[in-house]
């Protein structure tokens, strides 16, 4: 059983109290309890994988989206993958009680500022059950409680993955309620949870545009705003046929239901000639399908004629835009207009044009000459992500633990008073 509380705002209260103790365990205990959860998931493995498998079958029968399906699938090496994840973030140094300022006044008054936790996080997303565990790891070894909304998509496969990590936390003696699901609240719960003030100290909401605009107006909970993809890749003029197609390729058909894909290519006109046609044959052979403007369409065959709507689409599959602009003051206009500032990436080898593009795009990732794959908490290093932030106050970009930490100053005196 995940907890013996019977609302919802009961769990929040109990996430709470948990904190406390929490926010107080050491270096060493954090990294026990997270290796703790990683041999119970690769044990609950099987139960996991069966849980998931009727997740996806009820998936199927009300028509989730082929990218929400391969999001929500977990087979047994995803699950391993999961419980290898929660041993990275277990050995990522404790981002808890760093110093990051410090000072002594003139009387003598000695000033420390130092990372602590931040409390409750609350997280509200779909059809994701990675997040599960990369939230509640990343929190615990933050220092931090976990209320979680993964959504009833995968409703089954979230409660057998709680259970888990909640049974392991038992195990050494560190209070289960640190993590907490309102899942079988439905959206009543979700809303208990965007109206938690005083109970969850910040949301992370994961998912589409829609269910990230629903929790940033009407949450009362500080958010972090994550954002969708609408990601871009230039090509500029003297971009390599062979890393064009590369690059491209990977950042469109190795994953294509991940936020991280390249949605928008554009290509600099003196380069189209060049480009456009190997670009668009190598995504056809990697079965996608190119919706191009007039440029493109006369350039490559196959390509389906590309509307307004397709610069601006998250596509979540296989499928991408690609545009002709004039030169590179133009792919920025377009990636200014479009973007939803999340990862853009430039293919050149104009040292001058990448450091250009690196200072003028306005996102939480700017690349040059990668795929925008890379993106991602555990490719940065991170052990694993909360999400990627899209906004600019706190944190942008992948969120790791440092981003999950807030501060406080610690002062040290000895009898001093202010005149």
């Amino acid at each position: 059983m995940i907890t013996t509380a019977t609302t919802a705002r009961e769990r929040m209260q109990l996430a709470k109290d948990a904190s406390r103790s929490i926010g107080l365990l050491g270096d060493e205990d954090k990294r026990r309890a997270l290796l703790a959860i990683a041999d119970a998931i690769d044990a609950a493995s099987d139960d996991v994988v069966a849980a998931n498998a009727e997740d996806l079958a009820r998936g199927r029968t009300t028509g989730l989206s082929d990218a929400l399906l391969d999001r929500l699938r977990l087979d047994a090496p995803r699950v391993a993958g999961l419980a290898s994840a929660v041993r990275d973030v277990a050995a990522l140094p404790d981002p808890v009680g760093r110093v990051l300022d410090e000072r002594t006044l003139e009387n003598g008054l000695r000033l420390t500022k130092v990372a602590v936790p931040f409390g409750v996080i609350g997280s509200i997303y779909e059809a994701r059950p990675n997040v599960t565990v990369d939230i509640a790891a990343l929190a615990l070894r933050s220092g931090n409680a976990v209320v979680l909304r993964g959504g009833s998509a995968a409703e089954r496969t979230n409660a057998a993955l709680i259970e888990a990590m909640r049974g392991a936390l038992r195990t050494r003696g560190i209070d289960p309620e640190a993590i907490q699901t309102v899942d079988e609240f439905g959206r009543a719960g979700a809303r208990e949870l965007m109206q938690a003030r005083g109970l969850v100290d910040v949301l992370v909401p994961r998912g589409s545009a829609q269910l990230i605009e629903t929790v940033v107006t009407e949450s009362l909970v500080p958010v972090i705003e994550t954002g969708a993809g609408v990601v871009h890749i230039v090509l500029a003029d003297s971009a390599p046929v062979d890393r064009a197609c590369a690059i491209v390729t990977n950042a469109k058909a190795q994953r294509p239901s991940v936020c991280n894909a390249v949605e928008t290519v554009l290509v600099v006109r003196s380069a189209a000639e060049r480009l456009v046609r190997p670009v668009v044959e190598a995504l056809h052979g990697a079965g996608v399908t190119v919706h191009g403007d007039e440029t493109v369409a006369a350039l490559a065959d196959g390509v389906v004629p590309a509307t307004e709507d397709d610069w601006a689409t998250e596509y979540l599959s296989l499928d991408i835009a690609i545009r002709v602009v004039d030169d590179l003051d133009e792919a920025l206009e377009h990636i200014r207009r479009y973007s939803t500032h999340h990862t853009e990436s430039i293919i050149t080898e104009d040292a001058v044009e990448a450091e250009r593009f690196l200072a003028e795009v306005d996102s939480a990732v700017v690349m040059a000459n990668a795929s925008t794959r890379f993106t991602d908490g555990g490719e940065f290093g991170f052990g694993a992500e909360v999400g990627i932030s899209t906004q600019k106050l706190h944190a942008r970009g992948p969120m790791g633990l440092a981003e999950l930490t807030s501060t406080k100053w610690l002062a040290r005196g000895a009898g001093q008073v202010r005149a």
